[in-house]
């Protein structure tokens, strides 16, 4: 990695989102409103672990922007959370929201701590312990979290059960992510991968590539990278790649992927019962038609940008791609979908989950993959033409999408 490259999430958001903004006309006062959330909250969290001591949490809750209406995003439960890193995905929320027209701003929270090591009871303590923190700022009309990184059902019908007994009588749009006797909606599991898999087949049909004939590289099999092998092995696509944290699994002729999903740990890891693997970086640079990084941030950089041997890169975890690689990448006519429109699918179905919950009516697993499928083709084709027309990288063509709703709602209120 060049020592130049900015791999810092928040900087590197920032300056996309005033790129996206001067582009669009907008003034430099319009950046100073959108580079940082409207509040931060920052909650000290004391829990009795089951050994009796007593141990300090810290956990945070951003709020970017709530002009266009409430804010709307997950909570991660992972050691590596902190302050920049909980402001730079509230504003990827607000820029999802915006790509796929929801009436939302961006939220984000976390809490440092590794769940891996933690009882089932901590657990519970430590989920109930963050909403009585920040019970103040949330709520269905206010700010709904939602499951995000090491986060599950679970973990949201606690918090939902917490925050019924401080606020009874709002309290089932509190959340999204629940459990399905819970109020929460069909597909919401499976929803980012879902919409991923639309992705891929509207970034297909650009390349003139039929689904059947193409090769899959996959990094990370956690809950979005193993649906979506399921998702394309099922459309007949043949996955060649898949990896986790210890390593990549590789074959030219196709992964059994059903076997690799009946053998993976509740953490995603499976490499470890094979012996011979590759690197997660040797991954990428294998010759594939599509190659989805659905792990961590900063996996393609201006170092690797160039050995990248994909067509189409559809990014499934946040960030994974630098600005300096998205440049390098675009320049070589590769087709690259962003985190902010390709990953979309679980912020479209938990605002489906939302919905429901306020109208009391419930949609079946096919209503809610149609209506995803709509809005998902639809935020595609908008973000592609502006890429087309403006002759901009499909990064910059989805933040200017995103970023367009909050600064005119911004701009009819008065606050710029």
């Amino acid at each position: 990695m060049s020592p130049t490259e900015n791999t810092n999430v928040l900087q590197s958001t920032q300056a996309v989102i005033q790129e996206a903004l001067t582009k669009l006309g907008y003034g430099p006062e319009m950046y100073e409103l959108l580079k940082e959330p409207l509040r931060l909250l920052t909650v000290r969290i004391p829990i009795r672990m089951d050994d009796g001591k007593v141990k300090i949490f810290t956990g945070y809750r951003a709020q970017h922007n709530d002009a266009v209406g409430p804010t709307k995003g997950g909570v991660r439960f992972h050691p590596d959370v902190n302050e920049d890193e909980v402001k730079a995905l509230s504003i990827w929320m607000s820029l999802k929201c915006g790509i796929v027209n929801l009436p939302y701003g961006g939220g984000k929270g976390g809490i440092v701590c590794d769940p891996r090591d933690m009882s089932f009871r901590e657990l519970e303590r430590l989920s109930r312990g963050y909403v009585r923190a920040i019970s103040q700022m949330v709520g269905p009309s206010k700010d709904i979290p939602a499951p995000d990184v090491m986060t599950n059902s679970q973990i949201m019908a606690w918090m939902f059960d917490e925050y019924s007994r401080i606020r009874e009588f709002d309290a089932p749009g509190f959340i999204t992510g629940k459990p399905i006797v819970l109020g929460g909606s069909q597909g919401r599991e499976t929803a980012t991968a879902k919409g991923v898999t639309i992705m891929i087949d509207q970034a297909l049909g650009k390349k003139g590539i039929h689904v059947k004939d193409a090769k899959v590289v996959i990094q990370g099999f956690g809950n979005a990278g193993s649906y979506l092998a399921k998702f394309m092995h099922e459309a007949g696509a043949i996955v060649i790649g898949i990896s986790d944290v210890y390593g990549a699994l590789y074959d030219p002729a196709g992964l059994d992927i059903p076997d690799l999903l009946d053998r993976r740990d509740s953490f995603g890891t499976v490499t470890k019962l094979f012996k011979s693997t590759l690197s997660n970086k040797e991954l990428l640079e294998q010759e594939c038609d599509i190659l989805v990084p659905a792990a961590i941030e900063n996996q393609i950089t201006q170092e690797n940008a160039g050995r990248i041997k994909a067509g189409i890169i559809v990014e499934a975890a946040n960030g994974p791609t630098t600005l300096e690689a998205t440049k390098i990448l675009t320049d070589r006519g590769i087709l690259l979908v962003p985190d902010v429109l390709a990953s979309a699918g679980g912020v479209v179905v938990s605002y489906f989950e939302w919905v429901q919950n306020n109208q009391g009516y419930y949609w079946t697993e096919d209503e809610v993959h149609t209506k995803l499928k709509e809005v998902m083709e639809k935020a595609f084709e908008t973000v592609y033409n502006v890429h087309q027309s403006r002759k901009v990288d499909m990064r910059l063509a989805a933040y200017m999408v995103g970023v367009r709703n909050t600064a005119e709602a911004a701009r009819f209120r008065g606050w710029v």
